[in-house]
Parts: structure tokens; C-alpha cells; sequence
């Protein structure tokens, strides 16, 4: 398998958020070399990665590859680095005429790029997806500091977040 195999069709990305990224840098889809471009460097930002080896990252990879139809994971390259990451995870469900939901996820961008209006290009980007696959609607979770973000992507608080562990009790950073 060829490491620029990319994880969905970029067409699914709207072409006009596309062409709204600063110049030198792009959008697209996951792909199965992007572990050697700093792609964990970039997610660290959001959250612990745990160890994770090029073999962990392709075998993952894989996995989401056969899993079609379900996971639409994007990158933000500068520099042949990855600066930005985020994934949409959809849902496919018996309510809403069997209608498909959208899950924002892992929305992580690098430091150094933060404030420059990247992350709300990525979630334009993932919204764009869905809408294209025809979800009636995305989702995501998130803790209070990061909601004035979302609301300016256009995003509301629709109700409470609740979880159920099965892991040890963690701090924040390390918990997923």
C-alpha cells in the first residue's frame, strides 16, 4: 500500500474552504504516511497520545480505511509538517429517515499556528464534508474554554455532555 494512500476523497472537501487557507499551506485528507510529518507532534497539542509507533499509526490506519464510509480524519500541511488535525466520525442511524450524524473530533492545532484562524477552517472543512456525505447534522463535545470557539464556527450548546469511564481516574490532559 502506497504511503500517499489517502484515507477518503479529497473532493469531499469543499473547494472554496479550500482555497481560502493562507498560501503554503493545505487541507486534506489523512494519509497512511503522515505519521513521519509530525502527526502526533500536532495531536499532543489536544491531548496524551500515549506510545505510539509508525506500525501503531499504520495498523490504526488501516483499520479506518476498512471501516469505510465511517472516518473522515483531515491534516493542515505547512511545510511538509502537519500543523492542524480534526475528524469527523459518522454515524449511521435508524431516526431521521436512517439519517447520518456527524462527530467533530480531535480538533488539534499546532502552537505556533494557533490564532491565525486555522482551526475555524478546519471545522468549515469538516462541516463541508458532511453536508457532501449528507449528514443532517455534526456534534461535538467539548470542556468551557473551548466553547466561545465553537460558537464563533456556528456551533451551540444543544444540551449536557455525560461520561462513563472505564479507565483510572486520570488528570485532564491524560484523559480521553
Amino acid at each position: 500500500m502506497s504511503n500517499s494512500q489517502a484515507l477518503f476523497s479529497a473532493s469531499l472537501i469543499s473547494q472554496d474552504v479550500s482555497r481560502s487557507f493562507p498560501d503554503g499551506f493545505t487541507i486534506r485528507p489523512l494519509e497512511r504516511g503522515d505519521y513521519s510529518k509530525g502527526f502526533f507532534d500536532c495531536l499532543s497539542v489536544l491531548t496524551w497520545i500515549g506510545e505510539v509507533n509508525e506500525a501503531d499509526f499504520i495498523e490504526r490506519y488501516d483499520e479506518m480505511v476498512e471501516a469505510r464510509g465511517t472516518y473522515y480524519f483531515v491534516v493542515i500541511e505547512y511545510e511538509n509538517r502537519i500543523v492542524g488535525t480534526g475528524a469527523l466520525v459518522v454515524e449511521k442511524k435508524f431516526i431521521h429517515q436512517r439519517g447520518k450524524c456527524g462527530h467533530i473530533e480531535e480538533i488539534s492545532i499546532a502552537k505556533e499556528h494557533q490564532k491565525n484562524g486555522l482551526g475555524l477552517k478546519m471545522i468549515q472543512a469538516l462541516d463541508s464534508i458532511a453536508v457532501n456525505l449528507g449528514c443532517y447534522k455534526n456534534i461535538l463535545n467539548c470542556g468551557a474554554r473551548n466553547e466561545p470557539f465553537y460558537v464563533k464556527c456556528g456551533y451551540g450548546n444543544s444540551g449536557i455532555e455525560m461520561s462513563h469511564y472505564f479507565e483510572e481516574e486520570r488528570d485532564d490532559y491524560h484523559r480521553g
